[in-house]
């Protein structure tokens, strides 16, 4: 089932540094009033990070949180890699190589979710033939 959601693409700015980050994060959370937001922050064009720009990140990704969605990583250069790296900030991230694939990791995830043979097997619903092995995934 897909949601039909719309995912929003911000590119962010060149230098993320403090002056950048107090002039981009009113607008992230201007967009941010919607249940579960899907957003994609885009990379691309970031040539400079520091720990202010780290923390606008956390603050984006906290609000998001706390409306049932997800903010997700794209198209990463160098250096911005090496410092969400050193800050260990990319691992509360999804990082994606492009924008498309950030973009169709919210499509896919609810098409995946609809299988009806998975959701049966792991809620142990017991199919034609197979019924004792619902019964061994539960018990394990």
């Amino acid at each position: 089932m897909k949601t039909g959601r719309p995912v929003l693409v911000m590119q962010l700015p060149s230098r993320l540094n403090l002056s950048q980050a107090r002039e981009f994060l009113p607008e992230v959370m201007a967009v941010l009033r919607n249940d579960r937001p899907h957003i994609v922050f885009d990379f691309s064009e970031v040539q400079q990070i520091d720990s202010a720009g780290v923390e606008m990140l956390l603050k984006c990704l906290e609000r998001v949180m706390s409306l049932d969605g997800d903010l997700k990583l794209a198209s990463l250069t160098p250096q911005a890699s090496v410092i969400l790296e050193l800050t260990r900030v990319d691992r509360l991230f999804e990082i994606f190589a492009s924008v498309n694939a950030a973009v169709e990791s919210f499509r896919g995830f609810a098409a995946r979710e609809s299988h009806p043979a998975a959701a049966s097997a792991w809620y142990g619903t017991q199919l034609p033939g197979n019924a004792r092995a619902g019964n061994e995934r539960l018990a394990g």
